[in-house]
C-alpha cells in the first residue's frame, strides 16, 4: 500500500492560470492552489503582485503523494509547460512576477531540481541558457478565490488565453514528439502504423489483448507513455482490450470524430498523438460508465515483474 506522507512542491511559470490544469486531478496529487510567493509583501493582492512592487511572483503550491507521483515527475511537467530560456516573463506576460522558479522545500527537491535543469540544458532541446532560478521555498500566499481553477470556472477563455498568449503553440512546438512516417515504418508493424498513424481499427476478437489477463500496464506502442492498467480492464464482449478508465487522465486527449456516418469521442495519445480506439458511455456503472475502447495494435504490455527495469517502477503502486 503506497503510504500517505504528503509534501509540498511550488512552481512559478508565468500566469498561474495556465499552471493548475497540467498538474490538476491526476494520480497522487492532493489539490494545487494558485498564488503568490518569492516577495516581501504579506497577503498581496493580484494588483499589487501585477504591479511588480512587492517582489512576489505567481505561483502555485501542489500537495502530492511522492509514492504515487514522485517530485521528479512533477519537474518534468513543469519544464513543459514552460519557456526556461526567458529572463522577462513568460511569452505575452512580461515583468518580474511572471518570471519562472523552482521553490524548493528540502534539500531532496534542490538537488532533484538542480539535477533536472542540468540535464534539460544538456539535452540540446534548447539553444540559450536555462534561466529558470531554482531557491528556498518562502511564505506562499493564496490567490484570490476567483483565480482558483481558473480553467475549469472560465475554460473558454482561458483556453483562449492559452493560445492567444503563445504557450499552447511553444509547448507543442517543443515537447510533442515530431512525426517521421519513415522511421515509424521501420519500426512498427503495418498494422500498428495503419491504426496510429491512418485512424485505423484492427479486427475483432483477432487481436493481441482483448483476452489478455496478465498483471501489469499498456503504453504507447510510439512512444512508450503509459496508457491503461490490467487493474481497470474487463471483458465488455466486443473483441477489442476495454478499460474503464486510463491510469491518468493526462496522457489521453479526446477528439470528435465524425468519420463512418458516427459521432463518436475518439481517443489519443497525448505526447505521441497516436490514435488508439474510441471511448463509449456504455461501461460498468459502478466503475464510473465508461468503458475506453482501444486497438491492441496501438499499445504495448509491460508485466508487473517488468516495470521497475522498463522505467514504470513509479506506477508500482497501482498493484501494491
Amino acid at each position: 500500500m503506497a503510504g500517505n506522507q504528503l509534501e509540498k512542491a511550488t512552481f512559478a511559470g508565468g500566469c498561474f492560470w495556465c499552471m493548475v490544469e497540467p498538474f490538476d486531478q491526476r494520480p497522487g496529487i492532493e489539490s494545487v492552489i494558485s498564488g503568490y510567493t518569492g516577495g516581501r509583501t504579506e497577503n498581496p493582492t493580484y494588483e499589487e503582485v501585477c504591479s511588480d512592487t512587492t517582489g512576489h511572483v505567481e505561483a502555485v503550491q501542489i500537495t502530492f503523494n511522492p509514492d504515487i507521483f514522485p517530485y521528479e515527475r512533477l519537474l518534468e511537467v513543469f519544464w513543459q509547460q514552460i519557456d526556461p530560456t526567458d529572463p522577462g516573463g513568460q511569452f505575452n506576460d512580461r515583468g518580474e512576477s511572471y518570471q519562472t522558479a523552482i521553490f524548493y522545500h528540502n534539500e531532496q527537491q534542490k538537488d532533484l531540481a538542480e539535477q533536472s535543469k542540468q540535464k534539460l540544458q544538456q539535452s540540446g532541446k534548447f539553444n540559450q541558457p536555462i534561466v529558470t532560478k531554482i531557491l528556498p521555498a518562502a511564505p506562499f500566499y493564496k490567490a484570490e478565490e476567483k483565480h482558483q481553477d481558473y480553467y475549469k470556472k472560465q475554460s473558454f477563455h482561458y483556453k483562449l488565453y492559452k493560445k492567444g498568449s503563445g504557450r499552447q503553440d511553444f509547448i507543442e512546438q517543443h515537447w510533442k514528439l515530431p512525426k517521421n512516417p519513415e522511421e515509424l515504418k521501420s519500426r512498427l508493424s503495418p498494422l500498428q502504423y495503419h491504426v496510429t498513424q491512418e485512424n485505423g481499427t484492427e479486427t475483432p476478437f483477432n487481436n493481441e489483448y482483448y483476452n489478455h489477463e496478465d498483471e501489469g500496464i499498456y503504453v504507447d506502442i510510439v512512444s512508450g507513455e503509459p496508457l491503461f492498467s490490467s487493474k481497470d480492464k474487463y471483458d465488455a464482449g466486443c473483441g477489442w482490450p476495454s478499460f474503464t478508465k486510463p491510469i491518468d487522465k493526462h496522457q489521453v486527449k479526446e477528439n470528435t470524430d465524425t468519420s463512418h456516418g458516427m459521432i463518436r469521442r475518439e481517443i489519443r495519445s497525448s505526447q505521441a498523438d497516436s490514435h488508439l480506439g474510441h471511448v463509449f458511455e456504455d461501461g460498468p456503472q459502478d466503475k464510473g460508465g465508461l468503458r475506453y475502447c482501444m486497438n491492441s495494435a496501438a499499445m504495448k504490455f509491460v508485466p508487473k515483474e517488468k516495470m521497475e527495469e522498463e522505467g514504470y517502477g513509479y506506477l508500482s503502486y497501482l498493484f501494491d
